[in-house]
């Protein structure tokens, strides 16, 4: 028997010297850690520390054992050791505590790869530091001086309501920035982009173009021609953009999986998974540089017929497919019952729109759904939230299909009257809970008043209805963290500090399900993940606290200390 020590760090310097002892000599492959004994394939003992399970008893236990990357037995180390074979690896957790692998239950993964790489950081704080529209196109121009001429120039994730300006950039800002580029730049909700002239040049965009279905074209109020931003449209230009090439797809699927193994993910929903994407992530897989699990929606176009792969379900698993039926709060695109708070210039009982008519939606979805596929939706705005309902009641009306366990992706707004009919047809909600930090005050203030927005992810309203349920950060819009969407869901503050709707605030053990069990049973992986128990894939993850004692306001300063897939150590500080 072998023996490594997971030591209690002392101060950020001691931090690095300790991580450094723990890994020593371990092998590292395309930037993961595999600790030489997890490769030999010993089996390993986890003890002296705070392993909790997530089992549907909330079991709590000092040890656990692993062999050949599954869960070989949980309990006491008296009860556990014997069940190992000789020279087993033991590994003392010192104290910390081990939890099963996170889930990042609604994202795009690797896109935060592609942005980090490839595009201009335009986020304010507290994600960013553009603050005004100055320095928003000081930030481009750095990169379209850097750029040949006649390259595009691509950014990610403005803020029209955190800019000081209080608005959206247009074609004159941009050419301000260069007009020897195009210019595409993306709005941090995803769902609006703004052009500058010479990219609607390319595009062939004028104010004769007709305005896109279930999306719009923004014109200027004095000469009728298009102001550079689109809402809900963003293909009229962005498909004009030249592809990454195979290489930087690849090299974006690694970058993006370092910051998602960093914070202990061992499992992402990919919400709307291209073929193309999937295609790249079976190419990682083959090459051995993917030790993240997928579980993807696939995006509708790239569902008749479901995209073939070679990886083995338990590393890229079909979950089921994704559509919309709104857009975003934040870019008054989310389809709303009642008016917005504050009404967009120039509109009056403005609640936003549909993508596309109830009729149409209901027809989708009872073809899916007669295929035996499980399906997605996303929707914001109440609204919205009423037509995916209706659309799944006329599907298991016409072909019941108990545990279908269809999901409304965002589920930003919805109603009392609608948890109830989510209760009765057996759907399940991933919420957006990371909404009340970043964007609470201004759902509050500006997009929805301080009634509809202290109902915001009505995560406590929820659990009254019975209903299973995640939470998620829908990376790239916020950054993949899901300690602290278990700190949201418990405090309910916002970024300046305010409590928004503290009754529908949630118990931590409730929250960090969000993100471990309940993510796993949600995407039909109940059986193989989401808790620690025997049998099961030895994904976990080593924090330096236990987020069930530490003071609530505390969760989202524990540390991930370690991340474990299938048994090995895939990220380690």
């Amino acid at each position: 028997m072998s023996t490594i020590q997971h030591q209690a760090p002392r101060s950020r310097a001691a931090s690095k010297f300790l991580t450094a002892q723990v890994v020593r000599g371990a092998l590292r492959i395309c930037g993961l850690l595999l600790l030489p004994d997890a490769a030999s394939g010993a089996d390993t003992l986890y003890t002296n520390g705070t392993i909790v399970s997530m089992d549907a008893r909330g079991g709590v236990f000092e040890a656990m054992g692993v062999r050949d990357g599954r869960i070989v037995a949980v309990g006491t180390q008296a009860v556990v050791s014997p069940r190992l074979g000789p020279g087993f690896v033991q590994v003392d957790l010192h104290g910390r505590t081990l939890l099963p692998g996170f889930y990042a239950a609604h994202d795009h993964f690797p896109e935060a790869g592609e942005n980090e790489l490839y595009q201009v950081d335009l986020n304010s704080p507290p994600i960013g530091t553009i603050r005004t529209m100055d320095e928003l196109i000081a930030a481009l121009k750095r990169k379209a001086d850097a750029t040949p001429a006649g390259e595009w120039v691509v950014g990610w994730g403005y803020d029209d309501t955190l800019l000081a300006e209080a608005r959206h950039p247009t074609r004159d800002d941009l050419d301000r920035v260069t007009t020897r580029h195009p210019i595409w730049i993306v709005h941090i909700s995803g769902h609006l982009a703004v052009a500058n002239s010479m990219a609607l040049g390319i595009a062939g965009v004028t104010k004769a173009t007709a305005q896109p279905r279930g999306g719009r074209i923004r014109l200027d109020v004095l000469t009728g021609e298009p102001n550079g931003v689109f809402e809900e449209a963003g293909s009229l230009v962005g498909r004009h953009l030249p592809g990454y090439t195979a290489e930087q797809r690849q090299a974006a699927i690694r970058t993006a999986q370092v910051g998602y193994l960093a914070q202990g993910v061992t499992t992402t929903v990919i919400a709307g998974a291209s073929a193309g994407t999937l295609q790249d992530l079976d190419t990682a897989v083959a090459a051995g540089t993917l030790r993240l699990r997928i579980s993807a929606l696939v995006a509708w176009r790239d569902a008749n017929p479901m995209p073939s792969l070679h990886a083995a379900p338990e590393r890229i698993h079909l979950t089921g497919v994704k559509l919309l039926q709104d857009g975003s709060l934040q870019g008054y695109t989310g389809y709303l019952g009642t008016p917005y708070h504050q009404q967009p210039e120039g509109q009056q009982d403005y609640r936003g729109y549909a993508s596309r008519p109830r009729e149409e939606l209901i027809r989708m979805v009872r073809g899916f759904h007669q295929q035996g596929l499980r399906v997605a939706i996303h929707g914001n705005g109440d609204a919205a939230i009423d037509d995916i309902l209706e659309a799944f009641a006329a599907a298991q009306q016409a072909t019941p299909r108990p545990d279908a366990r269809h999901r409304i992706e965002h589920c930003q707004t919805p109603r009392e009257d609608q948890l109830a009919r989510m209760e009765q047809l057996g759907v399940s909600p991933s919420f957006f809970v990371a909404h009340v930090y970043y964007w609470g005050d201004r759902h509050r203030d500006i997009f929805l008043g301080p009634e509809r927005a202290a109902r915001i992810s009505p995560l406590a309203s929820t659990l009254r209805h019975h209903l299973r349920s995640t939470i998620h950060n829908d990376t790239s819009v916020t950054p993949v963290n899901p300690l602290m969407l278990v700190w949201t869901a418990v405090n309910r503050v916002t970024a300046s500090g305010k409590v928004l709707g503290m009754e529908e605030a949630i118990p931590v053990m409730a929250a960090l399900r969000a993100v471990t069990s309940e993510a796993a049973w949600q995407n039909f992986e109940e059986h193989e993940r989401g808790s620690i128990e025997p049998g099961k894939l030895a994904d976990f993850v080593i924090l330096d606290r236990n987020p069930l004692t530490v003071p609530a306001m505390e969760i989202r300063n524990v540390q991930v200390l370690e991340t474990i897939i299938g048994g090995a150590t895939v990220s380690a500080r």
